[in-house]
């Protein structure tokens, strides 16, 4: 089962992981960075499929994607 990972303090907030996932596994979440963004969290682990396309899209390399 994939795993993805999201390096907090690098995430901003700009949606382009959720907006490209095909299965919409990740959403912000409510918790905030040192930075003051509310960053990306995986909603739903069980339906990733590994495709690392958040991790390509990613413009502040925050995400990992594991298979």
């Amino acid at each position: 089962m994939p795993k993805v990972e999201i390096l907090e303090a690098r995430c901003k907030s700009c949606g382009l992981c959720i907006e490209f996932c095909p299965k919409k596994v990740l959403k912000i979440g409510e918790k905030a960075n040192a930075k003051g963004y509310y960053f990306v969290e995986v909603a739903k682990p069980d339906q990733c499929i590994g495709c690392a396309l958040c991790g390509t899209m990613c413009p502040d390399v925050a995400i990992t994607v594991y298979k």
